[in-house]
């Protein structure tokens, strides 16, 4: 039987919400990262809402587990 991770697609997330979440890892506000990445908050919100979706999970915190299960996000 083939192992689950040869259907899940790497690099699930863009870059820009990669650069977000490697920021938030960091314990970092959305108004940190915003400053940080010379964006508005509600586009660092936006980011991180479409990660979710993408992730099918319920808030930040189940959004970077499943990213560090998946290898996407180092601590």
């Amino acid at each position: 039987m083939k192992d689950n991770q040869d259907y899940r697609p790497k690099n699930i997330l863009t870059k820009r919400e990669k650069e977000v979440f490697e920021l938030l890892v960091q314990d970092k506000t959305t108004r940190d990262i915003a400053q940080e990445l010379f964006i508005s908050e509600k586009t660092v919100r936006n980011h991180i809402s479409n990660a979710m979706q993408k992730l099918g999970v319920k808030g930040r915190s189940q959004a970077v587990v499943e990213l560090l299960r998946m290898g996407e996000l180092k601590l």
